[in-house]
């Protein structure tokens, strides 16, 4: 619709997750070490963020960044109970099993892990939305694949993203032997404004275009309406635009994204 009016050769504020689109903020690229550091050390990671921070799109980027020596499990609805999740582990590693069935799985699942270990695989458990886990008994199971271990150390990773509730969750008590077995942690916290401006130069250049379309007014109230959160300045970037098109304004002025952002309902989060 507007790709052409705005020479791009494709749209730049899409709600996908798409790791080309990856833009490495100071924090991102912490968060994204610390993955890679903690898959490598076989060990568990809690990864935390307000929604729609990039959470999702850093975990896509870490499984297209592991190797063949690597086994990724990506887990995208964990309200499963402690037999549905441990089913759901044993179908990524092609073990079948009749409904209902728990007694033992455990420990096929660390048959397949080891045999997994003595090829060079290590496989890579990837939780996301992890808050939505429904009992602390699902939890457990997940503490219990901390144990797949030798001497030498873990035989498998596992990584927790999920919003601050999570963490706060996590803090009880009666979480304590699962918080024992974390090794890192870290909190994704939102784009400065300087960083809004190279977030959106860097979408605009994967998606084609090199010339500015954001004049810094727009930047600036993009970022005061979206708070620094990547998925509310890709909506309002993406609505922007629509306007901006439909005006046949060649440049996205700060009065445009303030009549898209009372179109949805924003009111300013980082009101200066």
């Amino acid at each position: 619709m507007y790709e052409e009016f705005y020479a791009l050769n494709c749209r730049p504020f899409s709600k996908s997750p798409d790791p080309r689109f990856l833009f490495f903020s100071k924090a991102h690229e912490e968060a994204f070490a610390r993955l890679l550091y903690a898959v490598e050390e076989k060990d568990l990671i809690l990864l935390t963020g307000e929604v729609g921070c990039g959470k999702t799109t850093l975990s896509r980027a870490l499984m297209d960044r592991l190797g063949e020596d690597y086994r990724t499990i990506a887990i995208i609805n964990p309200r499963l109970t402690p037999a549905q999740f441990l089913r759901t582990i044993a179908r990524h590693f092609g073990i079948e099993t009749p409904q209902g069935y728990k007694e033992d799985l455990i420990e096929v699942i660390y048959e397949r892990v080891y045999d997994d270990y003595q090829k060079g695989v290590t496989p890579v458990i990837i939780i996301d939305e992890a808050q939505l886990i429904p009992d602390k008994a699902t939890f457990e199971e997940i503490r219990l694949l901390t144990n797949f271990q030798l001497d030498e150390g873990n035989l498998l990773s596992l990584v927790l993203i999920g919003q601050p509730d999570l963490r706060k969750r996590l803090e009880h008590k009666t979480y304590l032997p699962l918080r024992q077995r974390i090794g890192m942690r870290y909190h994704l916290g939102p784009l400065s404004e300087e960083e809004v401006d190279t977030y959106i130069k860097h979408r605009l250049r994967v998606s084609g275009r090199e010339e500015p379309l954001f004049d810094p007014m727009a930047v600036k109230a993009i970022y005061q309406y979206s708070g620094g959160i990547p998925r509310n300045i890709n909506n309002l970037a993406a609505n922007a635009l629509l306007e901006g098109f439909g005006r046949e304004a060649g440049l996205i002025t700060g009065d445009i994204i303030i009549d898209v952002a009372g179109e949805l309902g924003l009111d300013g989060y980082c009101q200066d």
